[in-house]
């Protein structure tokens, strides 16, 4: 099958070697897997995080994202069948999805969406599980409730921010509040039902202050939260909330304590990595995604379409994502 690969960790993306084109043998299921024929993907910050700081002792597999159909299944799978079109963020020690074919564990696969292309569904499980658990599972705010407390985004207009605004916005009464930097992002983070956007190179308090709000209840960091760290102590709410996702050199939690806010992580990955038993959990939680974009209560995410999956194209959407300026996703379909 052809797939794409990295096999020195480091290279500039402008390295040919960096990405490169390969065949490799069409894997076979294990008890749980599906085998899925790749329609679509789409590439997320951490594929490029991994190919610049993992090694490996043979060529690697990245991208985990994924639509496409179950071509076989395994012995012990119960809750799909050859031919089912499907959806999946995959699980990071496993081989990912920018190839023809993926295996993937049932437990974390949902069926697609069927009112929107495949490109378009690929632009979302993995930021929707992200944002999803950020949400409820983290931050624990029950669906339906929030009235009277706020929620700050901070890079509302990327791939995860761009969905969990949506949640938000659709299954909370919070007030929303999204940080962006360029006037097309902010324009995009409005029309996903930010009822407020402030820009994240400025003070962070002072608009606030100007559009009266204050102090938040709640914080989700999703990119830079070190550098915003000091603000954002300052401007949640006492026995409020500080989300985040990304990776900061190191993290004083020590100042928290004054106002008693809590601190939360959030990885996606935690529950394949671990087998744990929410596993289970973001099977039902990319069904219920679906259901929602079906239903047009949610929108896809898709900023751009790179066409082809090949190495070419994969460097370029790379490229894209390390500058900082993409909005939504990144996808690319077909071989």
């Amino acid at each position: 099958m052809k797939a794409i690969a990295y096999d020195q960790a480091g290279l500039s993306i402008n390295d040919p070697q960096s990405l490169y084109d390969i065949e490799l043998p069409v894997p076979q299921p294990g008890a749980h897997d599906l085998l899925v024929k790749i329609q679509a993907i789409s590439v997320n910050p951490v594929d490029s995080k991994l190919r610049l700081s993992m090694p490996t002792d043979g060529p690697r597999v990245l991208g985990w994202d994924a639509v496409g159909k179950v071509e076989a299944v395994g012995a012990e799978v119960s809750l799909f069948k050859v031919g089912d079109e499907v959806w999946y963020a995959g699980d990071i020690t496993r081989a990912g999805s920018y190839a023809e074919y993926g295996l993937v564990d049932e437990r974390i696969v949902g069926h697609r969406p069927s009112s929107i292309p495949a490109a378009h569904a690929a632009a979302l499980p993995l930021t929707s599980i992200t944002a999803w658990e950020l949400l409820f599972d983290r931050l624990k705010i029950e669906q339906g409730t929030g009235n009277g407390q706020s929620l700050l985004v901070i890079g509302a207009g990327g791939g995860v921010g761009s969905i969990l605004v949506q949640l938000a916005r659709q299954l909370t009464a919070l007030t929303i509040i999204g940080t962006a930097s360029r006037q097309a992002t902010k324009e995009w983070v409005s029309e996903l039902g930010a009822h407020f956007v402030i820009d994240h190179r400025e003070p962070l308090h002072p608009q606030l202050n100007a559009l009266g709000l204050g102090e938040v209840d709640h914080v989700i960091s999703l990119t830079h939260t070190e550098t915003y760290y000091e603000q954002l102590i300052g401007l949640i709410k006492p026995e409020g909330n500080l989300a985040l996702i990304d990776d900061p050199a190191s993290l004083d939690a020590m100042p928290l304590k004054r106002k008693s806010i809590s601190l939360h992580w959030e990885f996606m990955f935690t529950r394949s990595m671990y087998r744990t038993k929410a596993m289970f959990k973001q099977h039902q939680l990319l069904n219920r995604v679906a259901e929602l974009l079906d239903s047009g209560v949610l929108k896809t995410t898709l900023g751009e379409n790179f066409g082809t999956i090949n190495a070419e194209n994969l460097r370029r959407a790379h490229a894209l994502i390390e500058s900082g300026k993409s909005k939504g996703k990144i996808v690319l379909e077909g071989f």
